[in-house]
């Protein structure tokens, strides 16, 4: 049996923004998706340039605590840009990644995915959440 790569696993087509959107259209997207991570994309669509995650929607929180109500909230989300708060160095695999390295890199670095990319083009993403199901499949199918 040939070993489990990161193409066996990811998801592909990926929900995807542009470093020029507000980030109110991340909020949106994130809370009605259930996504935690957001690929950012060049203008183009296809070069990734960075990643968006719920923990850097967070600091929107702040202003929760600060008082803001949920449309002060939307405001002030309404006022900067996804580019201003995403993360840039962002680490990647390939599609024909062994699913074991994808694990070790994701548990090692602290991260919650890994964009994939093949010939400098996004084309999927693994995420812990593809692991759990994973598992999950494979203890169906076994019991």
């Amino acid at each position: 049996m040939e070993p489990t790569k990161v193409r066996d696993v990811m998801t592909a087509p990926v929900v995807t923004l542009r470093r020029n959107d507000k980030l109110t259209l991340a909020d949106d997207l994130m809370r009605l998706g259930r996504i935690r991570h957001l690929p950012i994309v060049d203008d183009d669509g296809e070069q990734l340039v960075g990643i968006l995650s719920q923990r850097d929607l967070f600091r929107g929180a702040l202003a929760q605590a600060l008082g803001y109500g949920r449309y002060a909230q939307g405001r002030l989300l309404e006022m900067f840009s996804i580019k201003e708060v995403m993360t840039t160095d962002v680490i990647t695999t390939s599609p024909e990644t062994l699913l074991t390295e994808a694990a070790r890199v994701l548990m090692e670095r602290k991260i919650g995915c890994l964009p994939v990319v093949e010939n400098g083009r996004l084309v999927g993403i693994i995420t812990e959440s593809d692991f759990v199901a994973l598992v999950a499949r494979q203890a169906q199918e076994a019991g």
